[in-house]
């Protein structure tokens, strides 16, 4: 199905959806065919399992909903290992232009919080988005504080965030959650380049919400990050990511600077 109204990915309601042009997808048979990274079909999705890699990801919530998670959720992130193990990655409009403090719920399900609510911290965020917003520059990390005296990764643990492998060479599964669900989907398939700077990837149903979910691929490496071209994609089948090159390895260098 072709949608012609724009979808911004991350669902704050203050934002209107501004109309953009459709990206029209062919669904073959090779939407069914096994996965590189592991078994399955290619580019359907489902309901996400519980796994030890599916709770690395979770919901951000405005941090005046701590105490009533359902419905509040607007955007994604995930937690990456870093030397503090205390970092999530998401998309950059994830994290500017929202009123108020933050928290991060990985694993959240149902109005559940089985990882515990997390208050995000420093938010760190490449210059080029900092100065223009550019879709090239959708990217951000940011600390969260520790809980109960334990550190994020130390409650679900990190997937590796790796910058400069090449977009499709193995497929990814991307992970994320829709503001119409309380809980999160997922969907294999191969990423292409969509320019020198941006990859897309074709999964149904990734509507508002989605943003800043990981493409982690067979090694559990974080290889993009939902955002970037029309902060994510004008329709619910054709979802992007900026390249992970070097701005992102500096960027993930600014962040686990101490």
């Amino acid at each position: 199905m072709k949608r012609t109204s724009r979808i911004f990915r991350t669902s704050v309601t203050s934002r209107p959806a501004l109309l953009g042009a459709v990206v029209m997808l062919a669904l073959t048979s090779a939407s069914v065919a096994a996965a590189d990274a592991g078994p399955g079909p290619l580019g359907v999705t489902a309901a996400a399992a519980v796994t030890t890699h599916s709770v690395r990801v979770g919901a951000l919530f405005g941090a005046n909903r701590a105490g009533s998670l359902t419905g509040g959720h607007f955007c994604t992130a995930s937690v990456v290992h870093s030397p503090g193990r205390d970092l999530i990655v998401t998309a950059a409009h994830c994290v500017t232009g929202v009123d108020g403090e933050l928290v991060f719920v990985p694993g959240y399900r149902d109005g559940k919080a089985p990882y515990g609510v997390w208050k995000v911290g420093r938010r760190v965020l490449p210059d080029g988005w900092a100065r223009g917003q550019d879709e090239d520059s959708d990217l951000a990390f940011a600390h969260v504080d520790a809980l109960r005296g334990r550190e994020v990764e130390d409650a679900v643990g990190g997937n590796r965030f790796t910058t400069g492998v090449a977009t499709g060479a193995t497929a990814v599964t991307v992970t994320g959650y829709p503001d119409s669900r309380e809980t999160p989907i997922s969907c294999t398939n191969k990423p292409t380049p969509h320019s020198r700077t941006q990859q897309r990837i074709g999964c149904p149903k990734f509507t508002g919400g989605t943003s800043g979910s990981p493409w982690i691929n067979g090694d559990g490496q974080v290889v993009g990050v939902l955002g970037g071209h029309e902060q994510g994609g004008s329709t619910a089948d054709v979802s992007y990511s900026v390249v992970l090159g070097r701005e992102a390895a500096r960027l993930y260098g600014n962040a686990i600077a101490p």
